[in-house]
C-alpha cells in the first residue's frame, strides 16, 4: 500500500496543480477530489457563495469526527519569464515538484484524499468519522468560503472533534514546526480630518498629518499586552497612509491610515479599540474608524490531538514538532467556532506565494503517510 499512495498522492497532486485555480476559481479540483471521495464511500456536498466553491465530504456520522481542511485557490503565479517552468505545468526535477501551490497547498490536499481513501479501504467499518472541507476562497477575502461552511455546518448541529489543516507549517523540513493556534486580526482605517489650505498660510488652515502624528507616535510606542506561553504580546502596525493632493503647495484637508492589530489572548477586540480610540481623543482630532475583524485568536493545547501529530511525525521524520502561533491568520480561525483541537501540518513554506513554488518529492512521500497514520490513532 504504501508504493502505491505514493505514487497516487504525486499524481493527485499534479492534476490538481495543472489546474489554473488562481483565486477564487477552483478549476475542476474540487469536482475532481469529490468524484474520487464519493468512490472511497463519503457523502461529497458542494456548497457555493458567489463566485466561490466549497466541499465538504464526510464518511460516518458518528463521533468523533476528524476533519482535513484546506484550499484549492491559489495566488496569481506572477511574471510567468521568471518561472523556471509553466507555473500550472508540475514539472519534477532536482528531487522537486514544481507548480503553483505545491506547497501552499494542492499538495497537502492530495495527501488529504490519497491517505483517507487508504484509510477507508483498510478499516471500512472504522469508528467515528472522517470530512474534508475545501474551500477556494482562503487566498481572497475568505468571506464566502470556510466561514460559510461552518456557519452552515454550526446551524445544523454538526461538530468537529478534531482538525488538521494542511497549510505549509514546517519552516526547514518537513515536520519541524506545526500551526497550534493563530493570532487574532483586527484592522481598522483611520481618517483624520484637518482644514485644507496654502502651504503658505498654514495659519489659515489645519494640517491633519501633523496633527495626527504625535498620536501615532505614541500608538507605536505602545505596549499593548505581554502575551502569554502560546502567543507574543499584541503588535500594532500602519500598512498603508493616503494624504495630499498631488501638489507640493496645498495643505490636505485629510489624511487616511491603514493599520493592524496582530493580538493574542490577552487583549480583545473590544479593549484595543478603546484603547486606541482613547489616544485618538486625547490628541482632540477630529477623525472616524472603520474596523475590519478577520479573526480572533485561538489556540489548541497540549492534547489528544496535539500529543497525537507530534507522535507520529516523530516516527516518520525523527523530528519532534516545536509548537507554533506564528505568522498570518488561517481558515482555522474560522473552524475554531465549531472545533476545540486544530493544528495545521503542512510542508515547509519557504517557496509559497513566490516564484518557482515547490515541494520536496521526500516531504510528498511522508505527507500522506503521517496523514494515514494520524487517523489510525485517532480513528481506531
Amino acid at each position: 500500500m504504501t508504493a502505491a499512495i505514493v505514487r497516487d498522492t504525486l499524481q493527485l497532486a499534479k492534476d490538481l496543480i495543472a489546474r489554473r485555480s488562481v483565486t477564487p476559481n477552483d478549476a475542476g479540483c474540487q469536482e475532481l477530489i469529490a468524484t474520487r471521495l464519493a468512490a472511497a464511500g463519503f457523502a461529497c456536498e458542494t456548497i457555493r457563495c458567489g463566485e466561490v466553491s466549497n466541499l465538504w465530504a464526510r464518511r460516518g456520522r458518528v463521533p468523533p469526527l476528524l476533519c482535513f481542511a484546506g484550499h484549492t485557490d491559489v495566488v496569481p503565479p506572477g511574471p510567468l519569464d521568471q518561472w523556471l517552468s509553466d507555473p500550472f505545468l508540475p514539472t519534477t526535477r532536482d528531487g522537486r515538484l514544481y507548480g503553483r501551490g505545491a506547497a501552499d497547498m494542492k499538495s497537502s490536499i492530495a495527501s488529504f484524499v490519497t491517505a483517507a481513501e487508504a484509510f477507508a479501504r483498510e478499516r471500512p467499518g472504522h469508528t467515528g468519522s472522517i470530512a474534508l472541507l475545501i474551500t477556494s476562497d482562503e487566498e481572497g477575502p475568505s468571506v464566502d468560503g470556510t466561514a460559510r461552511v461552518v456557519d452552515k455546518l454550526r446551524q445544523r448541529g454538526e461538530l468537529i472533534d478534531y482538525c488538521i489543516v494542511g497549510e505549509p507549517s514546517s519552516v526547514e523540513a518537513l515536520g519541524d514546526s506545526i500551526k497550534n493556534g493563530r493570532r487574532g486580526s483586527l484592522s481598522g482605517r483611520l481618517t483624520v480630518r484637518g482644514v485644507q489650505g496654502h502651504i503658505a498660510y498654514p495659519h489659515l488652515a489645519r494640517n491633519p498629518i501633523h496633527l495626527v502624528a504625535p498620536a501615532l507616535a505614541e500608538l507605536v510606542a505602545t505596549r499593548w499586552d505581554e502575551g502569554d506561553e502560546h502567543f507574543p504580546p499584541t503588535s500594532w502596525q500602519v500598512s498603508n497612509v493616503h494624504g495630499g493632493t498631488g501638489a507640493n503647495n496645498v495643505i490636505p484637508d485629510s489624511i487616511e491610515i491603514e493599520f493592524n492589530f496582530r493580538f493574542c489572548a490577552k487583549s480583545s477586540e473590544q479593549s484595543l479599540k478603546q484603547r486606541l480610540e482613547d489616544v485618538l481623543r486625547r490628541y482632540k482630532l477630529d477623525y472616524d474608524i472603520r474596523w475590519s475583524l478577520s479573526g480572533q485568536p485561538f489556540v489548541t493545547r497540549s492534547g489528544e490531538l496535539v500529543d497525537v501529530v507530534k507522535r507520529v511525525v516523530f516516527e516518520h521524520t525523527g523530528r519532534t514538532p516545536q509548537l507554533s502561533t506564528a505568522g498570518g491568520t488561517s481558515d482555522g480561525r474560522f473552524i475554531a467556532q465549531i472545533c476545540p483541537q486544530i493544528v495545521e501540518l503542512g510542508p515547509v513554506n519557504a517557496s509559497i506565494h513566490k516564484l518557482n513554488e515547490n515541494i520536496e518529492l521526500a516531504a510528498l512521500e511522508q505527507l500522506p503517510r503521517i496523514y494515514i497514520d494520524v487517523l489510525r490513532a485517532l480513528l481506531p
